[in-house]
C-alpha cells in the first residue's frame, strides 16, 4: 500500500522528494526533534503509529527506537498551511536526540539582542 493520495497531493517535498518533520511531545508542546520524511515514512508512520522517518545519511527507513529503545507512540498527525512541514505529535519514551539528550534543543541556547 502507499500513502493516501489525498494527502500525497497536499505535500510539498523538496528536490529529493523529502519533507521535513517536527517531533513534538503532544502532552508538553516541548519540541523534541526535525527529522526528514519521504511518502512512504509517512505512510508508514501513519499505518503502525511508531514515528517512520528517512535517513539521509544511510538512505534507509528508520523507526525512532527501533536500536535504542527510545521510541515515539503518534498521538496525531498534521501537515501546515503550505504543505510542507510536517508535525508529529508523540509520546517520547527516552532521549529524542542521538547524543542522548532528551530533546536536539538542548544543546544551547543562542544569544539574541534586540534592537
Amino acid at each position: 500500500m502507499s500513502l493516501d493520495p489525498k494527502i500525497a497531493a497536499r505535500l510539498k517535498r523538496n528536490p529529493d522528494g523529502l519533507v521535513p518533520a517536527i517531533a513534538q511531545q503532544y502532552d508538553t508542546g516541548e519540541v523534541l526533534m526535525l527529522a526528514w520524511m519521504n511518502d512512504e515514512a509517512l505512510h508508514r508512520t501513519l499505518t503502525t503509529g511508531k514515528a517512520t522517518y528517512w535517513s539521509r545519511s544511510r538512505a534507509e527507513f528508520w523507526v525512532k527506537g527501533g536500536t535504542s529503545g527510545h521510541v515515539q507512540h503518534v498521538k496525531g498527525v498534521a501537515l501546515d498551511c503550505d504543505g510542507d512541514t510536517i508535525l508529529l505529535k508523540v509520546d517520547q519514551t527516552g532521549a529524542a536526540c542521538h547524543t542522548g539528550d532528551r530533546t536536539c534543543f538542548d544543546a544551547g541556547a543562542l544569544d539574541v539582542s534586540l534592537g
